[in-house]
């Protein structure tokens, strides 16, 4: 009866192959995660197929036959072939070098991105990551626009052209000094609207944002002190010189002797990851984009 070479499996020739380097089953089963008796029957159902012994069994140990000798080395050039195979799918999705470009404004780029392209360098050390850092989140999205980024960081909603997906929530609370005290049971409008504030430019979006909220609930927000850093910010507010509302990202690293409240009705910004809508993207932007949801679920984000 003819053979049918395509009765042969990869699994049946690995475990071959394995049994030909150690002598035993014991052995192939642990270096390929299986059971002993997976081997067992890997070995018998390859015999099977091919009508001859290629294994001898014995009480000191599994040798290969002649024929299983030279069964064993075409095994190795297929094995081969298939890894040849992979190198090249490899290339073509292009993981193995390369560069991914990414905007983003200055919270993200310090607190969110470190873990994200750490988890990405684990997985493809030879792709480089630039990151261009950004002062605001137009900027972010004119930069995919020009087409000196792939990927970007911004607020949503973003721009009709933009493609974005949410990843994370990012609260607005409020900073009190040391020496202020918040009558029981929680920080009130009355509160906090008579504290001095350092708040950023009003012309920031993040800003115009929170100065909206504010007045819907009837208020409107006064700062005493503007000032453009976010760790200065924090840093003043650590010296007593007033109280702050900032999103959570932008305040940390926060000093323990800040006092963090969530504001009377509690207001996020709502961060996502974009790229320019309808562009091709390389195969790189795409693994990043799947390390970065990795990331997020690992962190409990939204996506």
């Amino acid at each position: 009866m003819p053979i049918n070479a395509h009765s042969i499996k990869l699994s049946h020739l690995r475990a071959l192959l394995a049994v030909a380097k150690h002598g035993n089953f014991t052995e192939a089963a642990l270096q390929l995660e299986m059971s002993q008796s997976a081997i067992s029957h890997a070995i018998a159902t390859l015999e099977e197929h091919l009508g001859v012994a290629v294994v001898l069994r014995g009480r000191h140990g599994a040798h290969l036959t002649l024929v299983g000798q030279q069964i064993a080395n075409h095994a190795r050039e297929i094995m081969q072939g298939m890894e040849a195979i992979a190198r090249v799918a490899e290339v073509a999705r292009g993981v193995h070098g390369g560069q991914v470009r990414i905007s983003s404004f200055r919270s993200v780029a310090s607190q969110l991105l470190p873990g994200i392209i750490a988890r990405f360098h684990q997985q493809f050390p030879a792709i480089a990551i630039n990151l261009i850092e950004h002062d605001d989140c137009p900027d972010v999205e004119q930069s995919l626009r020009e087409g000196r980024s792939d990927i970007g960081f911004t607020l949503l909603p973003a721009s009709s052209d933009i493609e974005a997906w949410e990843i994370l929530r990012d609260e607005f609370i409020v900073l009190l000094p040391p020496s202020v005290t918040v009558p029981p049971p929680a920080l009130t409008w009355e509160v906090l609207m008579a504290q001095p504030l350092i708040l950023p430019p009003i012309d920031y979006p993040m800003i115009r944002q929170l100065h909206d909220h504010v007045r819907d609930c009837g208020y409107v927000l006064q700062g005493t002190y503007e000032v453009e850093t976010d760790g200065a910010i924090v840093s003043l507010v650590a010296k007593g010189i007033g109280s702050a509302i900032l999103p959570r990202l932008a305040a940390e690293p926060i000093a323990p002797s800040i006092q963090v409240y969530s504001l009377p009705k509690p207001l996020a910004r709502v961060i996502g990851v974009a790229v320019l809508a309808q562009a091709l993207h390389p195969p790189i932007v795409h693994a990043f984009l799947d390390s970065l949801k990795a990331e997020s679920s690992s962190r409990h984000l939204n996506w």
